[in-house]
């Protein structure tokens, strides 16, 4: 991330990762339009996904886009990519430039309100790669986010173990190298917040590394 797209990133501390946050990668009338156009463009759906065991349904809306053959395994279900919406499409080599890597999908979230969150998990599926580039735009309310750093069973918790993040609306995180191998991420409820917020996580599949 060098030269002038470096300006805005700034460097979040966990060891032995790489993970950057920039603020406001889109002005607010840009984020403003792209929230209200993905809301109505986007084929938002409930996905299942396998809990303790159990399958239920995800506590957000969601939808699964990219290039045709992009397919993504996760939580034991298989979803086939939606074509790309123009608004995201146009997007792409923006990100692409901003984070310096390429992607051929993204994850579309829609967290309805304060109810809907996401627990801890890491994004290490096989076709990710051995240290995929995750980009996550956030776009809307403003919510908490936060890291935690994989632990062995039994291995207590250490001071700075968890950070936490707030992601604005029109931010942007790249999350690199060793992040999705050492640490853990999730997006905690919030009581009370009724204003909703999309998350699109930009990321680079091969499903033939499954």
């Amino acid at each position: 991330m060098g030269g002038a797209a470096a300006a805005g990133w700034q460097r979040i501390a966990l060891p032995d990762a790489e993970v950057a946050l920039w603020p406001q990668w889109l002005d607010a009338t840009e984020a403003d339009a792209l929230f209200a156009e993905l809301r109505q463009a986007v084929a938002w759906e409930t996905h299942r996904i396998r809990l303790f065991g159990r399958e239920i349904d995800s506590p957000r809306l969601s939808c699964w886009i990219g290039d045709p053959g992009a397919g993504y395994t996760y939580s034991g279900t298989r979803f086939e990519p939606r074509p790309w919406p123009a608004a995201l499409a146009a997007l792409r080599a923006r990100l692409e430039q901003a984070c310096a890597a390429r992607f051929n999908s993204v994850l579309a979230n829609l967290y309805r309100d304060g109810d809907d969150a996401m627990g801890w998990h890491s994004d290490d599926e096989p076709e990710l790669g051995a240290r995929p580039v995750i980009a996550s735009l956030s776009l809307g309310a403003e919510r908490r986010f936060r890291f935690r750093r994989r632990r062995a069973r039994g291995e207590p918790a250490q001071p700075g173990d968890t950070v936490e993040l707030v992601l604005p609306h029109g931010s942007l995180l790249r999350m690199a190298g060793a992040t999705q191998h050492l640490y853990r991420h999730a997006l905690p409820r919030v009581r009370g917040l009724a204003a909703p917020r999309v998350n699109l996580t930009f990321r680079r599949t091969d499903p033939s590394a499954r």
